[in-house]
């Protein structure tokens, strides 16, 4: 195997098309835009295999592409066969309302069970929790919700924070300010949340109370704010920066979706994102646009956005997969994922 290239991470997070690296996927994460690869259910088959992925995507650079994964739980959980099922978080809102500390307890044992199965596979990363509030409207948060309390929220979300960290992984809280109330799915649509600000108080509760190490702003415009998305807006990511205090990192959310038709092509989307101050931008499931995106984007680049993203790469060894079975921490997990199935 090539030494890895020493080369700086870039700010574009890509995906691939298999199970194995092709060459076109080597060369696309060797590019110097690129800084990081996010795993999609076709990327994975068995646990082994993921391991061997990982590792040859590890090996390409130093330092390490930052590999990610939406693995929230319920319906957003990547990796299925050879998995624990991680049960959706609404679960977990649901126990909340009978015993709270029984739900606190078991949201750290599923954020250990699910940061330490990825870590010991070589996933660095997961685009987790969703701090959405559930209004009952949103067919694409729903379950994906803890609550419609912001204080329940805060708990247990809280919790299943401290079990990734636990693990040695960080968290993305998402979607900012709050993707609950619209009923239109940003996949396919441009979402619009006209309530006014007070109301959006409400649903930026959670973010304003974590610890977050990373956040992805929703792909919804608040007209009441700015007439661009939240992932555009240079206002909400300095409300975020200055306001909330908040110094991790700012993801885009998917800049293939529909909801980002809003700012033009694939380059005037990074551009923008880039422009109102997100550090990683996400471009899925549109291999034509990232070929476009890495030959004709040439982005002002500044280290202390790489720096914040190199800091999401775990600082402490994965847990052996063997190891994992004997771990009575994992052992509680599993078990709690199994109750609430």
């Amino acid at each position: 195997m090539n030494a890895p290239r020493q080369l700086p991470p870039g700010p574009v997070m890509i995906d691939i098309q298999g199970l194995v690296l092709t060459d076109l996927d080597r060369e696309r994460l060797t590019h110097p835009l690129v800084g990081g690869l996010i795993l999609f259910s076709r990327n994975y088959e068995s646990p082994e295999q993921l391991s061997a992925l990982c590792a040859e995507v590890k090996a390409l650079r130093s330092p390490q592409l930052l590999i990610a994964i939406d693995h929230e739980g319920g319906r957003v959980q990547r990796c299925r066969p050879g998995f624990t099922a991680i049960p959706a978080m609404g679960k977990l809102g649901a126990l909340w309302d009978a015993a709270p500390g029984e739900a606190i307890a078991a949201a750290q044992d599923l954020g250990y069970v699910l940061a330490a199965e990825l870590r010991a596979r070589g996933v660095d990363f997961s685009f987790t929790p969703v701090l959405d509030l559930d209004y009952g409207r949103s067919t694409v948060i729903g379950s994906r919700s803890f609550h419609r309390q912001p204080e329940a929220v805060v708990q247990l979300a809280g919790a299943l924070i401290q079990g990734l960290r636990q693990a040695g992984m960080g968290c993305c809280g998402k979607h900012f300010p709050g993707h609950g109330w619209v009923q239109a799915d940003s996949h396919v649509a441009i979402p619009v949340d006209e309530r006014d600000w007070d109301k959006l108080l409400a649903d930026m509760e959670p973010f304003r109370r974590l610890a977050l190490d990373a956040v992805m702003p929703a792909h919804v415009i608040y007209p009441v704010v700015d007439e661009k998305s939240a992932g555009f807006s240079n206002y909400w990511i300095n409300y975020l920066r200055n306001n909330l205090k908040f110094d991790g990192v700012v993801f885009s959310d998917d800049l293939s979706m529909e909801g980002a038709s809003v700012a033009g092509d694939v380059v005037a989307r990074a551009q923008a994102a880039w422009s109102a101050g997100c550090d990683m931008l996400l471009v899925c499931n549109a291999p034509e646009a990232v070929g476009q995106l890495l030959e004709r984007w040439q982005p002002a680049l500044e280290p202390v956005r790489a720096a914040r993203v190199q800091r999401l790469l775990p600082q402490k060894p994965a847990s052996d997969w063997a190891d994992l079975q004997a771990d009575p921490v994992y052992q509680r997990g599993v078990a709690a994922a199994g109750r609430l199935a």
